[in-house]
């Protein structure tokens, strides 16, 4: 049977980890969090004592971190020596796009196959297995990689060369974030001009002004399918991490010479309502902010 090796077991790599065993690999786990090493190990997997650990013998390494230091560190301190020839590496945190680059070159320079994979579709679709994943690297890793990834998400798409997945999810993130502040300023606006705010879904979902932020993931309770606006803005997809990819967004425009000031607008307006102690609540609360 494959053998991976899973290290980060936070909110979204618990669940991808519990994803594996369900479908039939065996999963060396460790993470800092012995609380979250539990979790894993009740899911089935096996308890790692370090990332050395878990990674000696394993087939791959899949791995989901907070930040592009930790990648860095967690690769080039431990991964890259105790990884056996042939290990396949599987990066699906999301981070900068150079040091995703910097990473799979320094992985590469050793002889080892490389993807950067970062995911969409938040804590329950990891759950549930349903995440979207978007990798970069070569043709023969993404072939390699793609169905320990199927074995956690419900589509995985080839972004291209290493680091285009981490491009692809930064950008797509942008948009959503700068998306939901018009519509949240929208629905706020309308609000104050005497529109009923259920009428005014009812014409613009079928209007051109229609988009996901509103007909999928409303920010008004009682409006449109259900959404995290319905239990109090907990749950789906924090203030904090969409402020995180929008500073990623915008680091990376300026390394490009992208104009991008919709995206800086975005970032401006959720590091103030970070900045009003509200980063743990969905990033749809972006309306209480404008209301």
């Amino acid at each position: 049977m494959t053998c991976i090796a899973f290290i980060g077991l936070g909110n979204m790599g618990g669940g991808m980890a519990a994803n594996l065993v369900k479908n039939g690999y065996v999963v060396r786990a460790f993470d800092l969090s012995d609380v979250a090493l539990a979790k894993a190990v009740e899911a089935g997997a096996q308890r790692a004592a370090s990332v050395a650990d878990a990674v000696s013998g394993a087939d791959a390494v899949v791995t989901m971190l907070p930040a592009g230091k930790h990648v860095d560190a967690v690769y080039s301190d431990a991964v890259f020596g105790a990884a056996a020839p042939g290990t396949l590496f599987l990066d699906c945190s999301t981070i900068d796009v150079a040091t995703a680059r910097k990473v799979i070159a320094a992985a590469v320079e050793r002889g080892f196959e490389m993807v950067d994979a970062p995911v969409s579709g938040g804590i329950a679709a990891a759950n549930g297995g349903t995440l979207t994943f978007m990798v970069g690297g070569t043709d023969a890793a993404f072939a390699k990689a793609q169905p320990i990834l199927s074995a956690m998400g419900k589509a995985v798409i080839h972004a291209g060369d290493a680091g285009n997945g981490q491009a692809a999810k930064i950008c797509n993130n942008m948009l959503l974030g700068a998306s939901m502040v018009a519509t949240c300023e929208t629905f706020a606006m309308a609000q104050k001009l005497g529109l009923d705010p259920q009428t005014f879904y009812d014409i613009s979902s079928v209007s051109s002004g229609q988009c996901w932020s509103m007909t999928s993931y409303c920010p008004l309770p009682g409006v449109g399918p259900q959404s995290p606006a319905d239990n109090g803005y907990q749950g789906g997809f924090a203030v904090a991490l969409m402020l995180k990819d929008l500073k990623l967004a915008t680091e990376a425009a300026q390394q490009a010479n992208a104009a991008v000031p919709m995206g800086q607008a975005a970032e401006a307006l959720y590091q103030m309502l970070a900045n009003k102690g509200e980063g743990g609540k969905d990033f749809s609360s972006m309306i209480e902010l404008l209301k």
